[in-house]
């Protein structure tokens, strides 16, 4: 592979995937058709040994320390997913975000100046957006304060009017 290109698997990260998963996520990617099919296979390849429970109810419901149904304060039943398969999904989250820092840091040592000249275009692109954003929120902030004087100014007035 030529140092200077980056591998195939950082390229596909990057391509638009039209699909959009609606299942239950954990850490953003669908459970059912991701997760699932990605441990099932690595458990038949011996990369992991999820247990079959893990995988056949992945979700399971919360319980309180007492040992009863925990409930969300709307009152629906809380679930999670079954801790083996947290666990491995939470190491692949920490290696994949080990491999994203990984990949940045050879960037930046083989293509210093290139990367360092990115940057400094990119802190300069932004400051205009930043900076009109900085005047709407104090024009909104102090919209809001003229409101809010205005309120309390003509509230006591108005609550005086009104028969008890």
């Amino acid at each position: 592979m030529d140092k200077d290109k980056s591998p195939s698997y950082i390229k596909a990260l990057l391509l638009p995937n039209n699909r959009r998963p609606a299942g239950r996520k954990v850490w953003s990617i669908d459970l059912e058709l991701v997760w699932l099919p990605f441990f099932s296979a690595t458990n038949i390849m011996g990369d992991t040994a999820i247990p079959h429970d893990a995988l056949g109810a992945p979700l399971r419901l919360a319980y309180n320390a007492d040992g009863s149904v925990k409930f969300s304060k709307t009152g629906r039943p809380i679930t999670k997913v079954a801790k083996e398969l947290s666990d491995n999904i939470r190491m692949v989250r920490d290696n994949f975000t080990a491999g994203l820092v990984s990949y940045a840091n050879g960037v930046i040592n083989r293509k210093a100046d290139e990367y360092r000249d990115l940057v400094e275009l990119a802190k300069r692109a932004g400051e205009p957006i930043l900076a009109k954003d900085k005047t709407s929120l104090e024009q909104a902030l102090a919209r809001q304060m003229e409101e809010a004087v205005a309120e309390a100014t003509t509230a006591p007035a108005e609550r005086e009017a009104v028969p008890a």
